[in-house]
């Protein structure tokens, strides 16, 4: 039979084997956003050419004959996807950072090795439990690598940019994702990569189980009523400056640019709330130019209209934070929300690293950690919950401010500079991510950028709203808050990520009893 022939040939050859896993990596790595124009719109997911790249991982780790020859290929597939994903970061680094290209490369890689170890410990589990049936199987796969992805994304501050999830916030299971969150749908994903893998030898139940789930996602949006309600509209100026990344710190250069450019946009705004981006004035409320702090103080301390500006806060004795003010009119204290998930060699030195940080030439620093789950600021009836940078990539940390619903946010606002990454694939994922959470939670996500994407995102994840990436500009919108807590938020408030860990340790405790009978 000829499928059985090509089973064969892969078995067969590690040529075929280490081909197959990284053509497969290298398309893994651009289902989350596609990087080309041509076929394809650029920077939107494509959630089948993800599930066809892990559908052939899990093909040619069925052909492996021994479990290291499975963790090996694992690895592999993983260190390539991954550097395939961020490979951004040679930007940062080698660009904007001044580190030696050889070593920027270097560590990138070593990055994506180190954390494309939890994915070669998966494929190695997996090919050592696997059995006969194409159902249980199919969800040993989906279970080891769905632990996987959280290891990658929660253990020694989590970095799960690029998950599988994020390839699924268009597509039919996007529905699932209230109901299981970015995660859980991963979970399904992987299912449905090895589940097709096993339907080519014509098991017809798993075929069956293949077609209800993407058929009940294609119809769920139609015949099920949304988890949330409207809850009343709110008008925003969301600011974009563009400052040059190399400029952004210079006291001769970008410093006075951001401060003027900033400064007019703000006395500008007549919406009810304008937002500023991540570190928008990038000097200290006492470095500010005299009067600066106060004018900005005075101009929202009365009227009608918020803000929403991204600062750097405190000092040598109590230690730095990189925050959000809010100026809210009849308010006589600024509100301040502080960053908690800080980036690794960006905002903290990890331990024994710090001759790593020394060859950069960027202003790092080791902050102090805001607290999870920080109260939202009030306004015109609505509840702004802000993020910053990369703590949209944290969904069970956002999660934790809807532990109690009435206080649950109304409205996300996320305050990034992507500019480290120049004008990169960065940008479109970061969106991707962005929308995950509007999914989620079932709740807008208003963002305010330096150089993109600052966009308006609606509760369905539908970008309402956008400026042209790397370009100066000022986005005038309404958008409106939602109030309602979907099932994802109920249980990921209460128990964050342990459900989907406990349900794939059984499925996995299952395929370890199973595998010990049939040995019987």
């Amino acid at each position: 039979m000829p499928g059985l022939e090509l089973r064969h040939r892969i078995a067969d050859s590690q040529p075929i084997q280490f081909a197959i896993v990284c053509v497969a990596a290298c398309a893994h790595s651009t289902g989350a956003a596609w990087p080309f124009g041509l076929i394809f719109s650029t920077g939107l997911p494509l959630w089948w050419l993800q599930c066809l790249a892990l559908a052939a991982l899990v093909v040619v780790l069925n052909n492996c004959s021994t479990w290291r020859q499975a963790a090996g290929l694992g690895w592999l597939f993983a260190t390539t996807w991954l550097c395939g994903t961020f490979w951004w970061l040679y930007i940062s680094m080698h660009t904007y950072a001044g580190l030696n290209a050889l070593l920027t490369a270097v560590a990138i890689v070593a990055l994506a090795m180190a954390l494309g170890s939890y994915y070669a410990l998966a494929c190695g589990v997996f090919w050592r439990l696997r059995g006969s049936s194409a159902t249980t199987t199919s969800l040993l796969f989906a279970a080891l690598w769905t632990m996987a992805e959280m290891a990658r994304g929660t253990w020694l501050t989590g970095f799960g940019w690029g998950a599988v999830g994020y390839a699924h916030a268009d597509g039919p299971l996007a529905a699932y994702i209230p109901w299981v969150g970015s995660y859980g749908v991963g979970a399904v994903a992987a299912w449905l990569a090895a589940a097709a893998s096993f339907s080519v030898r014509g098991n017809a139940t798993v075929r069956i189980a293949i077609v209800a789930v993407i058929g009940v996602g294609f119809l769920a949006p139609h015949v099920h009523e949304q988890w949330s309600t409207p809850a009343g509209s709110l008008s925003v100026t969301l600011l974009q400056g563009n400052i040059p990344q190399d400029e952004k710190f210079q006291s001769g250069s970008g410093v006075p640019l951001a401060l003027q450019w900033y400064g007019e946009q703000l006395a500008r705004s007549h919406t009810d709330l304008v937002v500023a981006p991540e570190t928008a004035i990038p000097l200290l409320p006492q470095d500010l130019p005299a009067d600066y702090w106060d004018a900005l103080k005075v101009r929202f301390a009365t009227g009608e209209q918020a803000a929403l500006v991204g600062f750097p806060m405190g000092n040598i004795a109590q230690g730095y934070t990189n925050s959000v003010l809010a100026f809210v009119p009849q308010n006589s204290d600024v509100g301040q929300y502080d960053k908690h998930h800080l980036v690794p060699f960006g905002e903290f030195i990890p331990p024994l690293f710090k001759w790593f940080t020394r060859m950069m030439n960027i202003p790092l620093g080791d902050f102090n950690r805001g607290t999870v789950g920080q109260a939202s600021f009030e306004w015109r009836g609505q509840r702004l919950a802000p993020n910053i940078c990369y703590e949209d990539l944290f969904g069970e940390e956002l999660g934790v401010r809807f532990l109690d619903a009435a206080l649950a946010p109304t409205i996300f606002v996320n305050v990034s500079n992507i500019g480290w990454f120049g004008d990169s694939l960065a940008i479109d994922q970061h969106l991707q991510i962005s929308r995950m959470r509007a999914l989620e939670f079932e709740r807008p996500m208003i963002r305010a950028t330096n150089t993109g994407a600052t966009v308006v995102i609606d509760h369905a994840g539908h970008v309402t709203h956008s400026l042209p990436r790397t370009t100066r500009g000022v986005l005038v919108a309404t958008v409106e808050g939602r109030t309602g807590t979907t099932p994802f938020a109920r249980w990921v408030a209460r128990f964050g990520l342990w459900p989907l860990w406990i349900a794939a340790l059984a499925i996995v405790f299952i395929a370890v009893c199973t595998r010990r009978m049939g040995a019987r």
